[in-house]
């Protein structure tokens, strides 16, 4: 699970699992498995890297 910022600026944390895309078009929109489309304030690279960052935290323990 990754922390990240709506554009009203209301944080939520995000199951990375249903991340299916993650795009730039001027905003970073996540599109999930659901279906569902959510605009972050957060870059591609930076969500790319909070999962990297929590698979890390999960596989290492």
């Amino acid at each position: 699970m990754i922390t990240l910022t709506k554009l009203n600026d209301d944080e939520f944390i995000l199951n990375c699992d249903l991340i299916e895309t993650v795009e730039q078009s001027p905003d970073t929109v996540i599109a999930l498995t659901t279906g569902k489309k959510i605009a972050v304030k957060e870059s591609p690279r930076a969500v790319v890297q909070r999962v990297i960052d929590f698979r890390r935290r999960i596989t290492i323990g």
